[in-house]
């Protein structure tokens, strides 16, 4: 089974399951999750090929979603589900496929659809850097400078490292073969009829208007909500934003289920 973390306790309000992106792990939620949990119990996951959880040859969105699937039936009770661009995707289907599981669903800055941005340069970066030379996060921060600009993002690789190790905590060859399976969404359909609430950055690109039918007709519930000066990272750039998004929408899905 996948690596979890938890916070909090289990109160009147469901549980919530955070799913990280590509390249990242639980641990990196750990912020957004401590905010979260005094009105609700948090797990957040490693996701198959990231952190401490399993290896495995295969990177599907349907594998995760299974993998996710396993998580929520051994809580023993159906839970909120709130997804991060990978993880948004990875969500998505398991609200599409198991919708016995997912009360509500929060999709951050995603949307179903196939995209072009190929990932695998970072890939490549993370390769570059030689481990041996490595004794303290900086160090490795340093040599991604040479092939990734943005110093955010260099930070949050470094945060897969295993410093005593020597090593990443991502199965950087099975992400690389299966790329095209992470940038693409499987062929599905039906519809979850649950609330679901895409949340965006006001600054990024990767949900857009034209994005919207297709995402209405996957989740007729839908709603839509924007933070401003975010872009993808939204809940790392504007985190106390992202925050009192997700609990108002929460706060405010479960006073309509009370009353309705």
């Amino acid at each position: 089974m996948l690596n979890t973390l938890e916070y909090g306790s289990r109160t009147d309000e469901p549980d919530l399951l955070i799913v990280h992106g590509l390249y990242g792990s639980g641990r990196n939620w750990g912020a957004v999750a401590k905010r979260l949990a005094p009105d609700r119990r948090i797990v957040s996951v490693d996701q198959r090929n990231h952190g401490h959880s399993p290896w495995f040859d295969s990177h599907s969105y349907h594998d995760m979603a299974r993998d996710l699937a396993e998580v929520i039936e051994a809580q023993g009770a159906p839970m909120d589900v709130m997804g991060h661009s990978m993880g948004g995707k990875a969500s998505m289907i398991l609200a599409l496929t198991r919708p016995d599981l997912v009360n509500r669903l929060i999709v951050a800055d995603i949307a179903p659809v196939q995209y072009t941005h190929d990932q695998n340069q970072f890939i490549a970066a993370m390769r570059a850097v030689d481990l041996s030379r490595v004794e303290k996060r900086s160090d490795a921060i340093d040599q991604l400078a040479q092939n990734v600009d943005d110093p955010t993002l260099r930070s949050f690789f470094t945060q897969s490292l295993d410093l005593t190790g020597r090593k990443w905590r991502l199965n950087l060859d099975v992400l690389e073969a299966e790329m095209p399976k992470v940038i693409g969404f499987p062929e599905i359909s039906g519809s979850f009829e649950g609330r679901t609430l895409f949340l965006s950055g006001a600054e990024s690109d990767y949900v857009t208007p034209e994005h919207r039918p297709r995402i209405r007709e996957l989740f007729p519930k839908a709603r839509f909500a924007k933070i401003t000066g975010a872009g993808h990272w939204l809940h790392a750039e504007k985190p106390r934003e992202f925050v009192q998004s997700v609990q108002a929408w929460l706060n405010a899905t479960s006073a309509q289920a009370s009353n309705s």
